[in-house]
C-alpha cells in the first residue's frame, strides 16, 4: 500500500494530486525551487524539500534530486504529474531502483512512445492509421508540419507551405528541440490547417484491463498548444466515436500499456483518423473527463500503482464539460507571456468536485495560484483551469463563459477575454472546430473590447479622489476652477484622459453629459450613465488599476501628468516585451534588414518569441548576445531606418 507521495512537479497539477491523496488518507511531499518556495503547493503539501534554484533544469528535471527528496521525506512513491520528467523513461526506472513505486505506465512503455516516430512505427504495426510523409517532401504533401521527434506542448514544430522554406524551418525547430528535449530529432508529417485535434482517455491495469474513458475535443490551440477542451468531443457520429475508442484501445494493448494514458488523433474534414502521438502520462484536461464520468483519475492511478483491477468497463459519460486554460499572456501580441505579482485571484468556483451531482454549481477550478503569488518567467505561463459541466454543450459553455468574465483576477494581462469570446463565438456554439480556430476567428477574438473603457477610467478617477479626500472630495470646489486631470493607459495601450469636475451641482465630466455621481468610496464607485446605473468596484496596486462592473473588466494603468523625457529611447530600438533569455541571434551591427525579418529569438515560459524589424533599416546597435537574461524594456538591438 502507497503510503506517501511525493509530486514531481509544481504549480495546479501538484495541488490536484495532493487533494485525491488527502482524501485517500496518503501522505504528501513537495518539491520547490527558490521562486517556488512560498507556492500554493508547497504550503499545502505535509512535507517540502527544496531543490536549489530557480531554471527548470537545475529544479525539476534533477531527476537525482527529486529522488534524494523522496527518500529523505520517507515517501515510498513518485507521481510524476505533467511535463517535465513525466515522460522521461530514465527518470521513471530510477524510481523503481531507487525502491520507490512508479505511478505511470512501465519505463519501457515510455521509452517506446518517447519517440513520435518510432511510436508511429509501431502503431503502424499494429494497424493504427498514422499520418506519413516520404523521406523527401514534394509539392503534394504541402503543407508540412515540422515536429520534434522527442517533445510535445508546441515546442520545436513549424508549418511550411513552400518547399523553399523547408530547410529553415528544419533548421529552427531542431535548435528548439535540442534547446528543450536534449534531442534534435525532428520529423515531417501532412499539415491539415482544417483537421480536428481529438484523443482518447486511457487507463489500464496490469492485468490485461484497458479502458476507454471517454473522447475529448482540445481543437482550439495556439502555437500548437491547447487553450480549450471539452468532453465528449462533439459532432462525432457513433461510428466515427466507436473507431476512435478502437483504436485508442489497440494503441494500449499493442505496448503493453499500464496507468493513465491518452491516444491523440488528427481528424481530418472527410472523416479519417489518424494516431498522433501516445502520452504516457495523466493530460492537462483530465478534469472534463472526470466531470462528465464521475471518476477520479488520480485514485485510479494511485489504485492501478498498488496492483488494483478495474471493473469490466467503465462508467457511461453524462453531460458536457468544457475546461478553459487561463494564461498570463497577450493574445493580440503573439501571446506574448506577462509576469508579475498576482495580487487578486477570486472565481466563484469550488476546488475541486470530481463528480457532477456534488458540484451544484456545474464549476470546477484547478488552480496552482493564490492572492500574492508571484508570475515569474522561469515556468509556463499557465495560471488555472476552470472547467463547466452542463446537461447539454451550449449550456456548460455559456456557464464557464460566464464564470471567467465574473472573475476577479488582478495583476498580469490574461487571456481571458479570448477565452469568454471564443466560447461565445456562433462557430464554435456550431461545433465548427479545428486546429486553426483561433487563428481564423483572431479578429473576433482580440480586437479591442468595445468596453465603455472611458466610463470605468471616470470611476478609477473618482475613486481615486475619494481615496485621497479628507473631509470632500479632491476637486470639490464652491467656485468655478479648472477640471481635475487623471489619465491612464489600458494593457492595449489605448490612452485615456478623463477631465471632471466635482461641485455643489454634482459631477461635471467631460465626454460624459449624461452621467451623475451616486456615491464614491476608493474601492466602489456607483454611477448613473444615460439613465442606467451601475456599480464599479475599483482596486489600485500602486499604479495598476482594476476596475469591473456590469460592462466587464477594465485593467488600467496610472500615469504621470507630465512625462519625464529621460524615459524615452532612441528612434529604432527595439524594446524587450518580456523579462527572458536570448537564445539565438541573427544579425549583426551594420546589417541591411527587411521589415518582418527575424533579428533574435528570446525563451520566456517555455515558449519562443522571435524579435523582427519594423521596418527596412540598418542594424546601428546589438546589445545582446545568447544566454543573455533580459528585463522588459531593455534595449535589444537598434535598427536605423531608411
Amino acid at each position: 500500500m502507497i503510503t506517501s507521495v511525493l509530486v514531481a512537479n509544481r504549480g495546479e497539477i501538484a495541488r490536484r494530486v495532493f487533494r485525491t491523496c488527502r482524501e485517500l488518507g496518503i501522505a504528501t511531499v513537495a518539491v520547490h525551487s527558490d521562486p517556488d518556495a512560498e507556492a500554493p503547493h508547497v504550503r499545502e503539501a505535509d512535507a517540502a524539500v527544496r531543490l536549489p534554484g530557480a531554471a527548470p533544469a537545475d529544479t525539476y528535471l534533477r531527476g537525482d534530486l527529486v529522488i534524494a527528496a523522496a527518500l529523505a521525506a520517507g515517501a515510498d512513491a513518485v507521481h510524476p504529474g505533467y511535463g517535465f520528467l513525466s515522460e522521461n523513461a530514465g527518470f521513471a526506472q530510477a524510481v523503481l531502483d531507487a525502491g520507490l513505486t512508479w505511478i505511470g505506465p512501465p519505463p519501457a512503455v515510455i521509452a517506446a512512445m518517447g519517440s513520435k516516430t518510432g511510436a508511429k512505427r509501431l502503431m503502424a504495426g499494429a494497424g493504427v492509421p498514422v499520418l506519413t510523409v516520404g523521406d523527401e517532401p514534394t509539392e503534394a504533401d504541402l503543407p508540412l508540419l515540422v515536429k520534434a521527434a522527442a517533445g510535445g506542448g508546441g515546442r520545436g514544430m513549424r508549418v511550411v507551405a513552400d518547399l523553399a522554406e523547408l530547410p529553415a524551418a528544419l533548421a529552427a525547430a531542431r535548435a528548439e528541440a535540442l534547446s528543450a528535449f536534449g534531442s534534435d530529432e525532428v520529423f515531417c508529417e501532412p499539415y491539415l490547417p482544417s483537421g480536428r485535434h481529438v484523443e482518447v482517455q486511457l487507463m489500464a491495469d496490469a492485468h490485461g484491463t484497458v479502458w476507454a474513458v471517454g473522447d475529448r475535443d482540445c481543437s482550439l490551440q495556439r502555437r500548437h498548444q491547447k487553450v480549450v477542451e471539452e468532453a465528449p468531443a462533439p459532432g462525432l457520429d457513433d461510428d466515427l466515436r466507436a473507431a476512435l475508442h478502437r483504436a485508442a484501445e489497440d494503441a494500449a494493448r499493442a505496448i503493453g500499456y499500464v496507468g493513465a494514458g491518452t491516444a491523440e488523433f488528427l481528424l481530418a474534414p472527410d472523416g479519417r483518423l489518424a494516431f498522433l502521438e501516445m502520452n504516457t502520462r495523466l493530460q492537462v484536461e483530465h478534469p472534463v473527463t472526470e466531470c462528465v464520468t464521475g471518476l477520479d483519475l488520480v485514485a485510479l492511478q494511485l489504485a492501478v500503482a498498488e496492483g488494483g483491477r478495474l471493473p469490466e468497463r467503465p462508467p457511461a459519460t453524462s453531460g458536457c464539460a468544457i475546461e478553459a486554460r487561463l494564461y498570463a499572456e497577450d493574445p493580440a501580441h503573439d501571446w506574448q507571456p506577462r509576469t508579475g505579482r498576482l495580487h487578486r485571484f477570486e472565481l466563484a468556483c469550488p476546488a475541486v468536485e470530481f463528480t457532477t451531482s456534488s458540484a451544484p454549481s456545474g464549476l470546477r477550478l484547478d488552480s496552482g495560484v493564490d492572492d500574492g503569488s508571484a508570475v515569474t518567467v522561469h515556468y509556463d505561463a499557465m495560471l488555472a483551469k476552470v472547467v463547466a459541466w452542463a446537461p447539454t454543450r451550449a449550456a456548460a459553455a455559456r456557464r464557464l463563459a460566464d464564470a471567467l468574465e465574473r472573475a476577479r483576477i488582478h495583476g498580469p494581462g490574461t487571456n481571458r477575454e479570448l477565452l469568454v469570446r471564443a466560447l461565445r463565438h456562433p462557430a464554435f456554439l456550431a461545433g465548427r472546430l479545428h486546429t486553426g480556430f483561433l487563428a481564423e476567428h483572431a479578429a473576433d477574438l482580440t480586437a479591442p473590447d468595445g468596453k465603455d473603457r472611458p466610463l470605468a477610467a471616470l470611476a478609477a478617477a473618482l475613486a481615486d479622489a475619494a481615496a485621497r479626500r479628507t473631509a470632500l472630495p479632491s476637486g470639490w470646489r464652491n467656485l468655478p476652477s479648472q477640471p481635475q486631470i487623471k489619465r491612464y493607459r489600458t494593457d492595449d495601450g489605448e490612452e485615456l484622459e478623463v477631465r471632471y469636475r466635482l461641485g455643489r451641482a454634482g459631477l461635471d465630466a467631460e465626454g460624459h453629459p449624461d452621467t451623475r455621481l451616486v456615491s464614491a468610496t476608493p474601492d466602489r464607485v456607483e454611477l448613473e450613465s444615460a439613465g442606467v446605473r451601475r456599480a464599479f468596484t475599483v482596486a489600485a496596486y500602486g499604479p495598476q488599476v482594476h476596475v469591473e462592473s456590469p460592462l466587464g473588466a477594465v485593467a488600467l494603468t496610472a500615469l504621470e501628468r507630465f512625462p519625464d523625457p529621460a524615459a524615452r529611447t532612441e528612434p529604432g530600438a527595439l524594446l524587450a516585451p518580456m523579462p527572458g533569455t536570448v537564445l539565438r541571434v541573427a544579425v549583426e551591427v551594420g546589417e541591411s534588414v527587411t521589415a518582418g525579418r527575424p533579428l533574435l529569438w528570446l525563451e520566456a515560459m517555455k515558449m519562443e518569441h522571435r524579435v523582427t524589424a519594423p521596418a527596412d533599416g540598418i542594424v546601428t546597435e546589438l546589445r545582446v548576445e545568447p544566454g543573455r537574461q533580459v528585463e522588459p524594456g531593455a534595449v535589444l538591438v537598434v535598427v536605423r531606418p531608411v
